[in-house]
């Protein structure tokens, strides 16, 4: 049984395995936030959509809460790297923002500035990232540096068009 106990735990911690990348997993895992992402903002109304990608932000926030005790005693680290549930969070405050949106753009835009973003920590994620440990910590830094993506996002935005910003892609 605490196999079977540890398997489903990787698994959802992961990202279903995208976390356990060798190579940048926080990135790798976000991009479950990408997928979660993008079907539901393609089949519902927008004012739908928006209250799914709010529902499973809660339930990915909820399992990281739930699941961060265990990833800290299994990995043995205090933030572990293929614990990646804190970055699907993390991208999925940026549609929030943006529910009218083209989506091509959120979800590239928003994923490559929230990546780079998380990486570089600006304050107080990185006060956060440092200082608050257990669930609550290794969430709310991934939050902060999507609520950072969001005003990067209105600024290009405001100056940029979206056909722009697409053609940039």
């Amino acid at each position: 049984m605490n196999k079977l106990h540890n398997f489903i735990n990787i698994s959802i911690g992961s990202a279903f395995g995208l976390g356990l990348s060798p190579l940048l997993p926080g990135s790798c895992g976000a991009v479950l936030g990408v997928i979660l992402y993008l079907p539901v903002v393609y089949y519902f109304p927008f004012h739908i959509a928006n209250i799914v990608i709010i529902i499973l932000f809660m339930i990915v926030s909820w399992l990281n809460h739930i699941l961060t005790p265990w990833a800290v005693k299994y990995y043995k680290n205090e933030d572990p790297s293929h614990f990646v549930l804190d970055e699907v969070a993390g991208f999925l405050v940026i549609p929030i923002a943006f529910a009218t949106c083209n989506p091509i753009i959120i979800a590239t835009y928003g994923f490559l500035i929230l990546r780079i973003l998380d990486a570089i920590k600006l304050p107080p994620a990185n006060f956060i990232d440092q200082n608050l440990h257990g669930p609550y910590g290794i969430l709310l830094d991934d939050v902060v540096s999507a609520l950072y993506t969001v005003v990067v996002l209105n600024i290009l935005l405001f100056y940029f068009s979206e056909t722009d910003l697409l053609f940039f892609l």
